[in-house]
């Protein structure tokens, strides 16, 4: 009966030290994948932070060149600012496509507002469709609240006022609203 009890012992032993052998194997296998996706992470996020550090270096460039073109009302600086906030954008490459999502909104909406400002209007109109697809479901907001996509529709003609129900839905300024109304208005006399 001993021998019998300890032939049970042992094959409990067994089992139970192959269980610990088998999961520390797991162990080991797992802490190898996870150092070399740790140096692919760490690699990713410098490209990531290398990335944004041009794109923002360039940006501030491009706000500077707004500024500028702010207090001289220079037609050419708004355009230089536009295309070059354009630049940066296509520059930042798919390392930076996912980072600082607001930060790279108000940059792409500076560009738009820029070549409308230089009369640039079918560049503008072309900016503003990437805006929609590099941001969907996204959108600015002004100081007063209103959108700035639904702005750039009426400024760049995407929304033709059909009266006065069109616009009464629009998150567009009253002041804009109550100008556009006043262009049709004299377009239709």
């Amino acid at each position: 009966m001993t021998c019998k009890l300890n032939a049970r012992r042992f094959a409990v032993r067994m089992g139970a030290i192959a269980c610990v052998l088998f999961g520390l194997t797991a162990c080991v296998t797992n802490g190898d994948t996870t150092a070399y996706e740790g140096i692919g992470f760490r690699e990713a996020r410098f490209n990531e932070i290398s990335a944004m550090r041009n794109y923002r270096q360039c940006r501030d460039e491009a706000v500077s060149l707004d500024e500028l073109a702010r207090k001289d009302g220079s037609r050419p600086r708004y355009l230089a600012s536009a295309r070059l906030l354009e630049k940066c954008e296509a520059e930042l490459g798919a390392e930076g496509r996912g980072i600082a999502v607001d930060e790279r909104m108000r940059a792409y909406a500076l560009s738009i507002q820029n070549y409308f400002k230089a009369g640039e209007m079918v560049q503008a109109r072309e900016n503003l469709g990437r805006f929609r697809q590099a941001f969907p479901q996204n959108d600015l907001y002004y100081a007063d609240g209103s959108s700035f996509s639904a702005t750039m529709e009426v400024l760049l003609g995407e929304r033709e006022s059909d009266g006065r129900a069109s616009f009464a839905m629009l998150n567009v300024n009253d002041e804009l609203k109550d100008e556009v109304r006043r262009i049709d208005y004299w377009r239709r006399k």
